[in-house]
């Protein structure tokens, strides 16, 4: 059952309103909003009746545009411990604080020319970095205010089709069962962010939309803290209780199916693991007290002779292979015969354990 007084606690104080009308009872709230968004399209690839109406409507929680950059000496919102969502296109380095991404959900941008959108779901803790560019055309998206399995869906303003953020294609609309292109972003704190790249840029809070964006705004009338509390506002399909509920995972998604790899998993320092995933040779790096992790897949044939080892105290550099390369967190070559060379990235991102579990439960978690 949605807890009533935590809907008006997260919201009722805020800018926009936000209701959720539920009977009394066990009926979990709102549901089968099967009229879409606006697309006029009724057709959904996932039931109806799991589709719940988050409250503030579409468009009612504000994408974000080419919002304003400042550098981090202007960033004095950000503790060292806050999250960033980070990206990169040559020397464009940018960050995308959760401190924004809480209260906007998707920040549309073009970074060193590339049309992004970094989507992000706080109530499912995933960041995926989409890529604008849909059938030739360059679009925009935003949150429809729909939810599965308590998770964004946004939709895009080419065709008003609407999206899974946690499946990557569209489920709703003209573009039903296209899926979308993605971009590896690399999420960690901002302190680890700064130490891998000094010389970014970071969103201002001067967005043009008045947010309290020191504030976290899922905390209910009980003082818990949706990030580290196992409560849940809205239902989902499947609740698998093999890790707690608000774990964080890198999960790597292949042929529909998933890989986790808890953060906890990766020691306090530069941590490279070897595996393998449904016939594909992977190499996954991370740093359990920087608070990172990030995926390539090494089975072509041009890598898959690499044998790479963690480099310590050298970020963003974190890997070296047995030809003297040296690899940074986005898997580019900085230095060695191969400088220049991309290794291939891993459909991969971060989020609390339960999404992977609802939308993955077949999904596999890797033990050391």
């Amino acid at each position: 059952m949605i807890d009533k007084s935590l809907i008006a606690n997260l919201f009722g104080c805020t800018f926009f309103a936000f209701t959720v009308a539920c009977s009394s009872g066990d009926d979990p709230g709102p549901a089968g909003n099967t009229g879409g968004t606006g697309s006029g399209n009724t057709i959904w690839s996932i039931p109806t009746d799991k589709i719940f109406d988050g409250g503030p409507g579409k468009d009612g929680i504000p994408a974000l545009l080419n919002p304003p950059m400042i550098t981090p000496a202007e960033a004095t919102y950000l503790t060292g411990n806050d999250l960033v969502i980070g990206y990169k296109v040559g020397d464009d380095i940018r960050a995308y604080p959760h401190k924004i991404l809480d209260w906007h959900e998707i920040i549309n941008d073009d970074i060193g020319g590339q049309p992004l959108a970094v989507t992000y779901c706080p109530l499912t803790g995933t960041a995926v970095g989409w890529d604008r560019n849909i059938q030739g055309n360059v679009t925009t998206f935003g949150v429809s205010g729909l939810l599965y399995n308590t998770n964004l869906i946004p939709y895009d303003r080419f065709t008003d089709s609407n999206w899974s953020q946690m499946r990557l294609v569209a489920i709703n609309g003209q573009l039903l069962g296209e899926r979308i292109t993605t971009f590896q972003v690399v999420e960690t704190t901002w302190d680890t962010w700064q130490e891998m790249y000094p010389d970014t840029r970071v969103v201002s809070t001067a967005t043009g939309i008045e947010r309290p964006y020191e504030t976290f705004p899922y905390i209910n009338s009980q003082g818990q803290d949706y990030r580290i509390d196992p409560y849940l506002i809205f239902p989902i399909d499947v609740d698998d209780n093999r890790l707690p509920r608000k774990q964080r995972v890198h999960g790597i998604i292949i042929n529909g199916e998933a890989k986790v790899y808890p953060i906890e998993v990766f020691q306090n320092e530069v941590t490279v693991i070897s595996d393998s995933f449904l016939e594909r040779d992977l190499v996954i790096v991370g740093d359990a007290e920087r608070n990172f992790a990030n995926s390539f897949i090494v089975v072509q044939s041009e890598f898959n002779t690499l044998e790479f080892s963690a480099v310590q105290n050298a970020l963003p550099v974190v890997m070296e292979d047995n030809e003297g390369n040296q690899w940074n967190i986005f898997g580019e070559a900085v230095s060695g015969p191969r400088m220049g060379q991309k290794l291939p990235p891993a459909t991969s991102f971060i989020g609390y354990w339960f999404s992977w579990g609802a939308f993955y439960p077949t999904a596999e978690i890797y033990q050391p």
